[in-house]
């Protein structure tokens, strides 16, 4: 047997060979300010981030979370209804999504996959334009300059590249503005490396889940956000699963493990605890905006219901580990916090839901009045600048659709 190397029994009897990695002594424990059943723990190093959270901010924040757990649930039940396409549900998730970008500032763009809802919900676009995508009546339902958000990217990972790149693009502008550069490109190192050290520009971050760790943008994404020092913040949410495959098949260590070898600090933190993640968020945008380079986060939840509406996680999740994480709920662990603290009685907690039923019922009511897209729409946008083939192909289909012998056929085929 190789040296480094152990072998392990398999539940189905077979056997296998595992890698025992020295880790050095790191404890991989994910940092964490609430446990779940709500009581509050002092940890300076991220207290220090968290001074104006007060007992309001943590109300908005438990509002936040429970507003985009409804959107979750109301989008689920419009797709079953056959109002939607496809949905990927967040259930579980709210906590990662929520207290990162509620650390972000108006000027940091973001760029995601196809499931932070609750992220597009804290950066102001309306549910209903949230759901326009998923309804087939656009390709992407805002403007992603107003909200500073790109359009959901369902290709996998590819959005960090995007993030990076963007993030390349504010170290040229402000190496044009003069304010400091090296090698014609970035911003001097500031001499303070803490919390007190100035901020020079706005950053950029990418969200992502654990299984695109394993595709090649993420890789080279990290390589270059690390080699320019890009303010670049790099969220990933473990969230257990790609699709049907657990995360330890992907990985034989943390995945917090690949930051350092792409030579930025990680930090992996408690998913479902609202606190530890706008705290440990903070201080990784503020190391971006200072020139500090990028940072990469871990954090670690669970995905409680399917990957999307087209998915059955039974076939490949054992129920036991569904119950236990339905025992770490993020809302419940705030709710309980903020009980503790009496800050959220009866009163509180029907005023949030109100809010959230307002939500819901605006996004539903907003679905329902989307218009279906003209068949010509499909053609646009594809390229910047007039293409003769793209306008022979929109020419034919044309004909095509004008061939049916009604206008009936025609409204159907669109």
């Amino acid at each position: 047997m190789p040296a480094g190397w152990v072998q392990r029994d398999t539940e189905n009897g077979a056997r296998h060979l595992d890698a025992t990695l020295d880790d050095g002594g790191v404890d991989h424990t994910p940092v964490r300010l609430i446990d779940p059943d709500g009581t509050r723990h002092e940890v300076p190093e991220l207290d220090r981030w968290l001074d104006d959270v007060d007992d309001a901010a943590m109300l908005g924040l438990y509002t936040d979370m429970v507003a985009a757990r409804r959107i979750d649930t109301e989008a689920t039940a419009l797709q079953r209804q056959g109002q939607l396409g496809l949905w990927p549900p967040m259930l579980g998730q709210e906590a990662a999504q929520i207290g990162s970008s509620r650390a972000l500032r108006e000027d940091d763009f973001v760029f995601s996959s196809y499931r932070e809802q609750g992220v597009a919900y804290v950066r102001g676009i309306a549910p209903t334009d949230l759901l326009r995508v998923w309804r087939g009546a656009a390709p992407s339902g805002w403007d992603p300059y107003e909200y500073r958000m790109a359009p959901m990217q369902v290709i996998i990972g590819a959005q960090t590249l995007h993030a990076v790149g963007y993030a390349v693009g504010l170290l040229l502008e402000t190496a044009t503005a003069g304010t400091g550069a090296h090698g014609g490109i970035g911003i001097s190192r500031p001499e303070n490396d803490g919390p007190d050290a100035p901020e020079r520009t706005s950053a950029t971050i990418s969200y992502f889940g654990d299984g695109a760790t394993s595709q090649g943008d993420v890789h080279e994404a990290m390589t270059f956000a690390s080699t320019w020092s890009a303010p670049t913040v790099f969220f990933c949410q473990n969230n257990q699963w790609a699709i049907s495959e657990p995360v330890d098949l992907q990985s034989k260590v943390p995945l917090v493990e690949r930051a350092r070898g792409y030579g930025m600090p990680g930090v992996r933190v408690d998913g479902n605890d609202v606190l530890a993640v706008l705290a440990v968020t903070r201080e990784a945008l503020h190391r971006a905006r200072a020139g500090l380079g990028p940072t990469f986060i871990e954090a670690v939840t669970y995905r409680m219901g399917p990957h999307t509406t087209a998915d059955d996680p039974t076939r490949y999740r054992d129920r036991s580990d569904l119950e236990e994480w339905s025992g770490r709920d993020p809302i419940a662990r705030l709710a309980a916090h903020l009980r503790d603290r009496g800050v959220l009685d009866d009163d509180a907690e029907a005023a949030v839901q109100q809010t959230a039923d307002e939500v819901a019922a605006t996004m539903r009511a907003g679905v329902y009045a989307v218009a279906d897209p003209d068949w010509s729409t499909v053609f646009d946008h594809v390229y910047a600048e007039p293409h003769a083939v793209l306008d022979a192909e929109r020419d034919a289909y044309g004909r095509y659709l004008a061939g049916f012998a009604d206008n009936d056929t025609q409204e159907a085929a669109r």
